[in-house]
């Protein structure tokens, strides 16, 4: 469609526009006692567009940051957009090998990194042809003196003056590239529309009440789905942002009460480490909005943190749908509910967004609706503005993906009489054993109830009789003492005798960089010299 009186393609890099103009002195970014007021920020991006159009940085192409939650990564998030370019954001804890494949998959001319990867940097540099220019950004490591490049400031100082911007062609055109964590192979760039993206923040900020006086702590990392849109959402309304190199339980709590910070975002393992830490305490949370997604919160989970002081928003989502797109909204009749009936609602993935709809279905296999009876399950598909574009050089991913004009999310979920929906599983999660299949997330639940129990993960074993049968891997709470048995016998009360886990074993568990506990390793340690058989 061509601009006209009353169209321009949305871009949510008008948000910081319309800040850097309106709260043109209100602290924009605040990192340890660095701060830059919304003016200062508007015009650190506007260096940052100019020193990439100067190295030859133009429409389409891609602009690659390897950089952790400080402010260069939420500058990172404005720059390359005005020319029209693409954000490649990538997870700093990947391996050379996987960001090796991300950079050349993805076309990055420039590779702005954090001098703590630097020892990555110079391994793969030869191995990034496509990578004119990097840029290294020296925060806590020293600058590593044998990769040729500026330093970050450096750059932007040589900027020339001028406003460089280039108005999207379409709305429609990728702003952004997310890669999946790759669980089953090389990480798929998930693609972000400048429409998308400005939807997305805006759902965000309406569905957690952001405005000019929110202060945002920035605990989840800014490359996983742009920071579930904050990176935008915060700046659209003239928010404070907050940034946090390192997610430890000592600076957020410090960093809550010395800010005065009233929203963040966090997996619910980093909430478990939270309320698991000796400064926990009633109170700690107090006038917090938490918004948790990235893994189903047990109910346990949710009442805990909410006796802190905060109020929990428990969301749903994936990287193809620009981080969370459903909520457990809350209702009124909520409030006269005990902690715990309260809690179990708010555990379920709920409804779509404001601006997610038509949003979501629950289907079986020939894409019919389930009926919304809280028993039936069914795969979760989702359309609409909250949608990716598609995956990045991968027709066929994306068709698989997009099959009946849906997108095909592989979480099976049941429907309930209200509308809400409730996860039970990943397809590939589900448990057959015998014949009856168990919900992973179920017995998870369950175990998560026990007093000595921090985390737990139940993945399917193999079993000589039944095909296989659940194993559960279990964090113990400091201290505590629980035995296998025990946690077998306190499921065996609670659940089917046949949802009850065979197995437990205790230890870490493994985990990405957004806090996700990676189940397929788990699995595939299991069944490691196993084919798997259903009985």
């Amino acid at each position: 469609m061509e601009n006209t009186v009353g169209f321009q393609p949305l871009n949510p890099t008008a948000f910081l526009d319309r800040s850097a103009s309106v709260y043109r002195n209100k602290p924009a970014v605040i990192y340890g006692d660095t701060s830059y007021t919304y003016a200062e920020f508007g015009e650190r991006v506007r260096r940052l567009a100019s020193a990439l159009a100067q190295v030859g940085v133009g429409y389409g192409d891609k602009v690659a940051f390897l950089v952790p939650n400080i402010p260069a990564m939420l500058e990172g998030h404005y720059g390359p957009m005005r020319l029209g370019a693409v954000l490649v954001a990538i997870n700093i804890r990947l391996s050379a090998r996987e960001i090796t494949y991300i950079v050349n998959h993805s076309g990055a001319k420039v590779l702005v990194f954090d001098s703590e990867y630097a020892p990555v940097i110079k391994d793969i540099k030869n191995d990034v042809p496509g990578v004119g220019t990097f840029v290294q950004l020296v925060d806590t490591s020293p600058r590593a003196e044998d990769i040729e490049g500026p330093d970050y400031e450096q750059f932007l100082a040589s900027a020339p003056d001028g406003e460089p911007y280039v108005q999207l062609r379409s709305e429609m055109d990728t702003i952004a590239i997310d890669y999946t964590s790759g669980t089953t192979g090389m990480p798929k760039g998930v693609e972000y529309s400048g429409r998308g993206a400005y939807i997305s923040a805006l759902g965000e900020a309406l569905e957690m009440g952001l405005n000019w006086r929110s202060v945002y702590l920035w605990t989840l990392p800014m490359f996983h789905c742009n920071g579930w849109c904050y990176t935008w959402g915060v700046t659209a309304v003239g928010g404070t942002h907050v940034c946090l190199r390192r997610v430890e339980a000592e600076a957020v709590y410090s960093t809550i009460s010395n800010r005065g910070v009233s929203h963040m975002c966090a997996a619910p393992t980093i909430l478990t480490a939270l309320y698991s830490s000796p400064l926990a305490g009633e109170g700690k949370l107090s006038g917090v909005r938490i918004m948790t997604a990235g893994a189903p919160p047990a109910p346990q989970v949710i009442r805990t943190i909410e006796a802190m002081g905060a109020d929990v928003q428990h969301t749903y989502g994936l990287t193809e749908t620009y981080g969370p797109m459903t909520i457990s909204a809350d209702q009124p009749e909520w409030d006269s509910l005990d902690s715990g009936e309260r809690a179990s609602l708010k555990s379920r993935q709920g409804v779509p967004f404001i601006t997610g709809e038509p949003g979501l279905r629950v289907v079986d296999e020939n894409m019919d609706d389930v009926p919304r009876d809280g028993k039936t399950m069914g795969e979760v598909v989702m359309r609409g503005n909250m949608v990716m574009s598609g995956y990045y050089n991968d027709p066929e991913a994306t068709a698989k993906a997009f099959v009946g004009g849906w997108f095909h999310s592989g979480d099976l979920a049941v429907w309930h009489e209200d509308g809400y929906i409730d996860l039970r599983d990943r397809a590939k999660d589900v448990i057959i054993s015998g014949g009856e299949n168990i919900s992973s997330q179920e017995v998870e639940k369950v175990i998560m109830e026990h007093a000595s129990v921090m985390e737990v993960c139940i993945v399917g074993v193999p079993d000589e009789r039944w095909g296989e049968v659940p194993k559960a891997f279990v964090v113990r709470n400091d201290g505590a003492d629980v035995s296998a048995e025990e946690i077998i016998a306190f499921c065996r009360e609670r659940i089917a005798h046949f949802k009850a886990p065979k197995h437990v074993e205790f230890g870490e568990l493994p985990k990405t960089a957004t806090g996700k506990i990676q189940k397929y390793v788990l699995r595939e340690k299991e069944w490691a010299g196993h084919d798997r058989r259903i009985n």
